[in-house]
């Protein structure tokens, strides 16, 4: 059944992929008023969490930003299909990193680097990173359950070399590269809301308190790495930028949950700029008022 769903589905991904970007966003733009009009897509969880985190706001803001978002969830969704067939330069044309230099810098301590960055923006093409680092390329990524459209998606992420490692085996697969001195440059999207609640750290994201996934923070510490934020913006559509915010050189320099809380602050100011390229769709506020006593 996954492989019949899957040759049934390719297909059209492919011929997706090979449109001209200004007919694939003329495409973006029907699906926008499918999924935003038709089906309704996860309406009510982008209109309470945007409700939530922007109390201020009234009802005509919050919906100007929910349609923003949509439009930009189609648009990236339809990149990342055109992932499937898009040549080097184009997409080192669309995605510039603006100061690789500061990602140099770090490699040259001579340790792993840790990239935290969140669901903004263009995540699904930051694996252009690979181009500036000449350390081994790691991205941390839950396996999908079909494996034929697994293995599609690690083929679209690792377009450039870099390896794709299950959260499950994460930690053990970095430490056996550490102790046989294999640096490596590894990608962790650090805002997403954990399962369980209780053992984790509690901090303020975007006013509200709430559970962090600390994988990164403990990874860094544990290896005794370095950690750097990539800022990813849209300049315009189909075009983004990056840029790396170093969060520590030596992440032992700093008391636990700082490099969680310095990584939760530089991604709250993207939000607050410009709120309509956040995943609104995903519940990061669902654990909220839950705290353990």
């Amino acid at each position: 059944m996954q492989f019949l769903a899957y040759i049934i589905i390719y297909p059209f991904l492919w011929l997706i992929s090979i449109l001209p970007f200004r007919l694939l966003y003329l495409f973006s733009d029907s699906v926008y008023l499918l999924v935003f009009y038709v089906i309704g897509y996860r309406r009510k969880t982008v209109k309470e969490n945007l409700m939530l985190v922007f109390p201020e706001k009234s009802e005509q803001e919050i919906k100007i930003i929910s349609k923003k978002f949509y439009h930009h969830m189609c648009d990236m969704f339809l990149e990342m299909i055109k992932t499937l067939t898009i040549s080097r330069k184009q997409l080192n044309k669309r995605f510039i990193i603006k100061n690789p230099e500061s990602l140099q810098k770090l490699e040259a301590l001579n340790k792993s680097i840790v990239v935290m960055y969140g669901h903004y923006a263009s995540y699904e093409w930051s694996f252009v990173v690979e181009n500036h680092i000449t350390m081994k390329g790691i991205g941390i990524y839950k396996t999908i359950a079909n494996t034929y459209f697994d293995n599609l998606v690690r083929r679209l992420r690792s377009r450039y070399n870099t390896e794709l490692i299950d959260t499950k085996k994460a930690v053990a697969r970095i430490t056996e590269y550490e102790k046989q001195n294999i640096k490596s440059v590894i990608a962790f999207l650090s805002d997403q809301s954990p399962k369980s609640f209780k053992k984790y750290y509690w901090t303020t994201f975007m006013n509200i308190e709430v559970p962090c996934f600390t994988g990164a923070e403990r990874i860094a510490k544990d290896l005794d790495l370095s950690v750097t934020y990539l800022k990813i913006e849209k300049v315009k559509r189909g075009h983004y930028e990056a840029e790396f915010i170093t969060l520590a050189e030596n992440a032992n320099d700093y008391a636990d949950f700082d490099i969680t809380d310095k990584f939760t602050y530089e991604l709250e100011q993207q939000i607050i700029k410009a709120p309509e390229f956040y995943l609104w769709t995903h519940k990061r506020w669902k654990h909220r008022n839950k705290k353990p006593a």
